[in-house]
């Protein structure tokens, strides 16, 4: 049976059933879990007296509520101690693998599973967070779920889903300079609105996406959520397989050859049919900034923040509260705009190839005054490659604050907060009100790139005024 895509093959694969409701009862191959959506979801099992299915398939981490200042036990924030404690409780009962602070391999939970091999082209994975479509970049169906689907995958290692539309998003030709993949998300996300992938799978392909590494991959996926799909992904190639090989949980000998071979077959047909395809060309994207209060109201950073008429009617409502939220006027630049804080990291951005690539801006040059600004590895790997290549000195050197592994920032589910209005440039994934940790703190998402051209500057800046 030709004609079909990745999704609907992974789809088939594991089904188990189809429930009453209509819904699909789908087998999970992998299960992340963290310390902030998994001490409820163990507190229902403990209710109901029922154990963790398949412990082996489910892997732990702690990455939200992690200090990345003083990691030292017991957290200064009682509520942070009490998550840590309930999580190790749990993985020393239920028996699951445990990446905990110092261990080596603990991080943000879709930077880890990634770098260890455990991600793989044909699996379907779960997380009770809303980025795990970051996983899709290796062709896999990953879902970001809630906590009482943490429990049902806990208990019974698998979900209830309605199957999703498929919807294939082309980029084509070559990015200029200053231009990455998360303008080129942004841009998506901009063109197409939050909630344009509703009901929606995102394929994502073209000569663009397959000249990507996989940690520009895994940010273009990491953001489908944002566009409104609920998962996002890209066929697997010889860049996958460069990327898995040798890596801890990577097949090995034989059965790696076996693998490719299967995850060969998994690829959507050449003639496979699409419920949309939408295309866009790399020429036409620019470094791209977002100005309002959800990932989609994003620009270029040379143009003017909309006037309400370019805005489709079903949005200005937001647009006007984005306004006024963002103390912001239309029709004005964003360019030159005075910015208080510059954050990098997240599991959108906190990846080695992205502190490279802001090492390369930072080199040389010093964080404007009044500025803050500090870096965050996205796990205890990255920082130790980051540091093995001297990236921590430059950063340091340039006025920036180098941190241990986490969310920091993104979340703010720690004390990296910003203060009052205080207006930061971030290379996370939400701009929403408060997103940062301050009731009415204001975010501007962009590229790691873009961020130190803001530190330096003290000011939104064209990263290409830095090339």
């Amino acid at each position: 049976m030709s004609e079909r895509t990745l999704f609907d093959k992974v789809w088939a694969l594991h089904t188990v059933g189809t429930l009453p409701s209509g819904q699909t009862q789908l087998f999970i191959g992998l299960h992340l879990i963290h310390e902030v959506t998994s001490p409820q979801a163990f507190a229902m099992l403990r209710d109901r007296h029922l154990k963790v299915l398949y412990p082996e398939r489910t892997v732990a981490t702690v990455d939200h509520i992690v200090p990345t200042d003083n990691q030292a036990r017991p957290f200064v924030d009682v509520l942070a101690e009490e998550m840590m404690q309930s999580l190790e409780k749990s993985c020393k009962e239920h028996q699951i693998r445990f990446y905990n602070i110092g261990s080596g391999n603990q991080g943000i939970v879709h930077v880890i599973a990634p770098e260890q091999g455990l991600t793989q082209p044909g699996m379907t994975i779960a997380c009770g967070d809303s980025h795990t479509s970051t996983h899709g970049a290796f062709g896999a169906i990953a879902f970001g779920i809630g906590t009482s689907q943490v429990r049902d995958v806990l208990a019974s290692q698998t979900l209830a889903l309605g199957k999703l539309k498929v919807r294939r998003i082309e980029v084509n030709g070559q990015l200029a300079p200053g231009v990455y993949a998360k303008d080129v998300v942004l841009h998506i996300i901009r063109t197409l609105g939050v909630k344009g992938g509703v009901g929606y799978a995102y394929e994502f392909a073209g000569t663009t996406l397959e000249a990507m590494s996989m940690e520009e991959r895994m940010t273009i996926c990491n953001m489908a959520i944002e566009g409104g799909a609920r998962c996002g992904y890209v066929n697997p190639d010889q860049v996958t397989y460069d990327y898995l090989q040798g890596r801890d949980f990577a097949p090995k000998g034989e059965d790696w050859e076996k693998a490719v071979t299967w995850w060969n077959s998994i690829r959507s047909d050449a003639d496979a049919v699409y419920d949309d395809v939408v295309k866009f060309e790399a020429s036409e994207i620019a470094p791209t900034v977002t100005w309002g209060i959800t990932p989609g109201q994003g620009m270029a950073v040379n143009e003017l923040i909309p006037d309400l008429e370019e805005i489709p009617e079903s949005d200005r409502d937001v647009a006007k509260e984005a306004y006024q939220y963002m103390e912001f006027a239309p029709g004005t630049p964003i360019q030159g705009t005075k910015v208080d804080v510059c954050f990098i990291g997240s599991c959108t951005n906190g990846r080695l190839s992205d502190l490279r690539e802001a090492a390369k801006f930072a080199q040389g040059r010093k964080v404007a005054n009044g500025v803050k600004a500090f870096v965050v590895p996205g796990s205890e790997r990255v920082k130790q490659q980051a540091e093995a290549e001297g990236l921590d000195k430059i950063f340091e050197a340039a006025g920036f604050e180098w941190r241990e592994a986490g969310c920091s920032m993104c979340l703010a589910m720690n004390s990296d907060k910003l203060q009052g209005n205080q207006l930061s440039a971030s290379s996370s994934n939400r701009n929403f009100k408060g997103r940062q940790g301050s009731a009415n703190g204001r975010t501007l998402l962009m590229s790691p790139a873009m961020v130190v051209a803001a530190a330096v500057n003290g000011v939104v800046t064209d990263v290409r005024e830095l090339l």
